[in-house]
């Protein structure tokens, strides 16, 4: 299998701290590698979305065409084939359509009804970018908190890049619009909301500027009963992306793409058939990690005052000191998903 090589391209990260103005840790809570329970703020198998899209890649492209550059602009389909249209302005007739095109999803959009909202909101951003590692950015990941509900979070996850992420609790019609803006007004946006941060606000607003690599986002999940229409079908966040803050989105996904090729490859002459079995199949496993994100916790580690923030501190110091963290993940079952069963596949039978 993949194991090996995903466990070579793992992020070395021992843990999360809890610091202040001056980078100081008021607590940190380590990574469970005891092989048993839960994990608990960071994982022992952190790794890099790309760096595990390089991998599943490698693995597979002697067997698969992969075509980069392009994207699906729109599609009509029969029962008998689904014809997608390119950014390029080419076109394919194929027999399924995967619509694995993240949470905002052009093809979700096309098979749902008309101004269908499928969004679960928690009124929290995100945007992240990468900047120049420098010494003292070690293998703990760093939160930091200021007064207004917001956050900055440093991690480093090569000798040569260190990511900078700003979280900001807000509601307004202005946060939420930010992220289909064009690049330099979210950087103006971001810039604006933590100018007076403190701590290393300064050299990661500086880094935003200059990096090759800048994300922006509201953190959401995406809720529908419908994955399928047709002959297409929805995929990992375009289905059911179930926010950052569950630490299941990539898991999600993979789980999702083993269920769905697996109904395939059991009734590759019924696809109609395949694809709502691969709803049934898979939605309580989806349900379940969803429900696991609360935004009344998530609004808690993100403080909007300093007494609050210094009242975290001091209580996630005691847990510390106590091993609380520790043992809450020792003892918690290790499988997310409740119950639920990873279905088998069954060897493929023939081409849809």
């Amino acid at each position: 299998g993949l194991l090996d090589t995903v466990r070579d391209k793992l992020v070395d990260e021992a843990g999360v701290a809890f610091v202040d103005a001056h980078g100081k840790a008021r607590a940190t809570i380590m990574a469970n590698t005891s092989g048993k329970g839960r994990q608990t703020l960071t994982s022992e198998y952190e790794i890099m979305r790309g760096d595990l899209v390089r991998i599943l890649h490698d693995a597979t492209k002697d067997d698969t065409e992969y075509v980069f550059g392009k994207s699906v602009d729109g599609f009509e389909q029969d029962e008998h084939k689904v014809v997608a249209h390119f950014s390029d302005g080419s076109s394919g007739e194929y027999d399924l359509l995967v619509g694995a095109d993240g949470q905002g999803s052009r093809i979700r959009r096309a098979i749902l009804p008309e101004g269908f909202d499928p969004y679960w909101r928690v009124g929290i951003h995100m945007a992240y970018w990468f900047v120049p590692r420098i010494a003292s950015d070690s293998n703990i990941r760093d939160t930091y908190m200021i007064p207004g509900g917001r956050q900055i979070m440093r991690r480093s996850h090569n000798p040569a890049e260190t990511q900078a992420y700003f979280v900001i609790r807000e509601e307004s019609e202005e946060a939420s619009a930010i992220h289909r803006a064009p690049v330099e007004r979210q950087h103006d946006f971001w810039a604006s909301r933590f100018h007076d941060a403190g701590w290393q606000t300064e050299r990661f607003i500086e880094g935003m500027k200059n990096s090759p690599f800048f994300y922006s986002q509201e953190i959401v999940q995406v809720r529908t009963d419908t994955w399928s229409k047709g002959r297409v079908v929805l995929a990992g966040d375009a289905a059911h992306c179930p926010s950052p803050y569950s630490g299941m989105g990539v898991s999600g996904g993979l789980v999702g793409a083993h269920v769905l090729g697996g109904e395939i490859n059991r009734l590759p002459g019924d696809l109609p058939t395949a694809l709502a079995n691969y709803d049934r199949a898979l939605r309580p496993f989806v349900n379940e990690i969803q429900g696991e994100v609360n935004p009344h916790l998530l609004r808690l580690g993100m403080p909007m005052t300093q007494r609050a923030i210094d009242a975290f501190r001091a209580v996630t110091a005691l847990a510390c000191f106590l091993h609380v963290p520790d043992l809450a993940a020792h003892f918690s079952k290790g499988d997310r998903g409740g119950n639920w069963q990873l279905p088998e596949s069954p060897a493929p039978t023939g081409t849809v």
